[in-house]
């Protein structure tokens, strides 16, 4: 317990990352106590000690560097400690006033070229920031200079800092031999490399001096798209954007491709550019609200909104385009009937289920205003008929997150997801563990039962001997890793800063998605087929993807979200958690995908029944409601979602048309 704690309040994972920071610690203290025995051999050591590290730590425990870094002893800090440590011991141990001047001078000097350079660094970095970033443009009209090579870049300040080795170690061997002449070495060395560093690098800065200006990056943009004519776009705003939240995106991405109408994405913060999955679709990103009216969007007739968030009003005030929430899921969460939704156009749901959800909020949301178009997204998803049970059943657990605040928390990891698991691992069962990507992002007590859980996993991993499974992982891991490589390539994920992203902005061929999609299949076979059929899995990363994971499962235990939903599409068994105890009814009552589940108590006292309708499927009372349930949930099955959706988008771009018609042409100015 007491190491939990200390691992908690040193930000490390684990005794192996905890013995690094002690060692730190202790390799720092020992640098005064040798520099004043004197002791050249036992410094030389702590002080490699300290190098050493100090740089598998900000590999390994990054959470620890940041916790220094608010303590106020950063990392150049650390560096300038072992430096005034070495002069004391070279003042110990005798060495000529002469080289003692020239050392102080050497690292001062070293020190201050760092802070030189820094400042250029970040002059380089802000004359680069352009107004906004695009993708799938052609942007190579526009002069903007190539990034600086990686080496004068990219994490420049720990390449800076290290300079000093040559002339550390110069020292040392000078003290350790009695001659001075590499101490002299090791200076000439220290200053040479790092005046060229920055020599370079203002040679960089005097480059970036041309980059286009504002209006002239605005002009080029606009002459792109008006060149294709963008009729439909996809707006996304959120006020903390990472890969956590670019799915809410992403999941629209191949329907938005098989529109009638060409199709253009808007994002508002740079962060979110940087997660955005494969597609030929152009895509602009445009921080400021000033500089979204500057966009040439004319052209656009219908704007959909896959999330509410405050930066929508930037758009929403474009009154010649329709604009329509079409959310990120369909779920019995409040997200999933907001009056905020009252300020678009219309609302598009899934099914009836959806239309239903909006009309029990009462005076906000007219029927008028709810489309049913299906989800588009789920046809990945194999049913239940084509789906083929391997030796043990496979539950999908995946719980949604805590919410931003404990009012609206639905999340069971916090109240019975251990003892779930725990009851699980007795019942023999493969597990296949997918937290919500958002999972302990607010709440510890769900940070620390993710952690549980995991833990449980890996334990009972071991326990069933799965050594060549974990064999079989890692053999897969460098064909996953190349596949996984080409495969951000497709996406566009190109190095390099956003100015460089545009600078390298071309239009795509279309014909990457059957590459894309043929290598994403062979990611997941080789995956799956690596993980062996009783090993326990823990789905952390953006692949395998939900919807693979649901054709992996036998059965699904879930909370109220969106996941629910989606899975009732395969029409498996499925268990929603009622972590309060609910009588059935008044569950089923309040939660419309509870129509088709299971439900399972807060002490799971019901999970080896609700197991027995997947060990026995003919015994399974649930088969009837989950097929009335997935029409009134996700539409009817034809035609498809895909149709429904194209045809809601051309009929409300028809009206929108029709309306700018109908509108009179403005009096000519006397």
């Amino acid at each position: 317990m007491t190491i939990r704690r200390l691992c908690g309040a040193l930000r490390v994972r684990g005794v192996t990352e905890l013995f690094l920071v002690l060692l730190l610690g202790a390799a720092f203290a020992a640098l005064p106590v040798f520099a004043l025995l004197p002791d050249w051999r036992g410094f030389a050591v702590a002080s490699a000690v300290t190098y050493v590290v100090d740089e598998v730590l900000h590999s390994r425990a990054p959470g620890f560097v940041r916790r220094l870094a608010t303590l106020q002893l950063t990392r150049p800090l650390r560096f300038a400690v072992r430096t005034v440590m070495l002069l004391a011991l070279a003042s110990r141990m005798d060495a000529p006033e002469a080289v003692l001047v020239t050392a102080l001078a050497v690292f001062s000097a070293h020190f201050a070229m760092m802070m030189l350079y820094t400042a250029v660094h970040h002059a380089v970095r802000r004359r680069r920031v352009l107004p906004l970033v695009v993708r799938n443009l052609d942007m190579s009209g526009l002069p903007i200079p190539e990034q600086p090579p990686a080496l004068l870049y990219r994490r420049f300040l720990r390449k800076l800092l290290h300079l000093d080795l040559p002339a550390h170690a110069g020292l040392v061997a000078a003290l350790a031999a009695g001659s001075w002449q590499p101490a002299y070495t090791g200076f000439a060395v220290t200053l040479a490399v790092t005046a060229a560093g920055v020599v370079a690098l203002l040679d960089q800065y005097r480059r970036v001096r041309r980059m286009p200006a504002t209006e002239e990056v605005f002009a080029e943009v606009n002459r792109q798209l008006d060149g294709y004519r963008p009729e439909v776009a996809l707006y996304f705003s959120f006020a903390s954007v990472s890969r956590d939240f670019m799915y809410q995106v992403n999941m629209w991405i191949e329907t938005l491709e098989q529109l009638d109408l060409r199709p253009v994405i808007i994002l508002r913060e740079r962060a979110s550019f940087r997660h955005l999955s494969r597609t030929w679709i152009p895509v602009v990103c445009v921080p400021k609200a000033d500089d979204l009216a500057e966009l040439e969007l004319s052209g656009v007739r219908v704007v959909l909104y896959p999330g509410n968030a405050g930066k929508n009003v930037h758009m929403l005030r474009v009154a010649e385009a329709k604009h329509v929430f079409i959310g990120h899921g369909d779920s019995d969460k409040l997200a999933s009937s907001n009056r905020v939704s009252k300020v678009y156009d219309e609302i598009w749901v899934a099914g009836r289920a959806g239309r239903d959800r909006y009309q029990r909020v009462r005076h906000a949301i007219s029927d008028s205003a709810i489309v049913e178009v299906g989800r588009p997204q789920l046809s990945p998803i194999r049913l239940h008929a084509e789906h083929t049970p391997g030796p043990l059943p496979v539950v999908l657990y995946a719980p949604t997150w805590e919410g931003w605040s404990d009012d609206d928390c639905h999340t069971s990891l916090i109240p019975m997801g251990v003892r779930m698991i725990e009851k699980l691992l007795a019942e023999n069962v493969r597990v296949v563990y997918k937290p919500h990507p958002l999972t302990g992002k607010r709440s510890a007590e769900a940070a620390e039962a993710d952690k549980a859980i995991r833990q449980l996993l890996h334990a009972d991993n071991e326990r069933r001997g799965a050594a060549e499974a974990e064999a079989a992982a890692a053999a897969a891991k460098p064909r996953l890793k190349e596949i996984q490589a080409r495969l951000d390539e497709l996406a566009g994920h190109l190095g390099g800063d956003d100015a460089e992203q545009v600078r390298e902005s071309r239009v795509p061929d279309r014909e990457g998605a059957a590459e894309w999609q043929e290598l994403r299949a062979e990611w997941h076979r080789i995956y799956w087929e690596a993980q062996g059929p009783v090993r326990h899995n823990v789905i952390l990363k953006q692949l395998p993807t939900l919807y693979e994971c649901f054709n992996q499962a036998d059965i699904l235990i879930s909370d109220v979200s969106s996941v629910v939903a989606d899975f009732v599409a395969s029409l498996k068994p499925y268990v929603l958690t009622n972590a309060h105890d609910l009588p059935d009814q008044e569950f089923r009552a309040a939660y419309t995908t509870a129509g088709g589940a299971y439900l399972l108590d807060s002490e799971c006292a019901r999970l080896t029944e609700i197991l027995d309708s997947v060990r026995a499927p003919h015994t399974d009372p649930m088969v009837l409601d989950r097929r009335t349930l997935k029409e009134y949930v996700l539409g009817p099955d034809h035609p498809t979602s895909t149709e429904r959706f194209n045809a809601a988008v051309n009929a409300l771009a028809a009206k929108a048309a029709a309306e700018r018609a109908e509108e009179p042409a403005p009096e000519l100015a006397a």
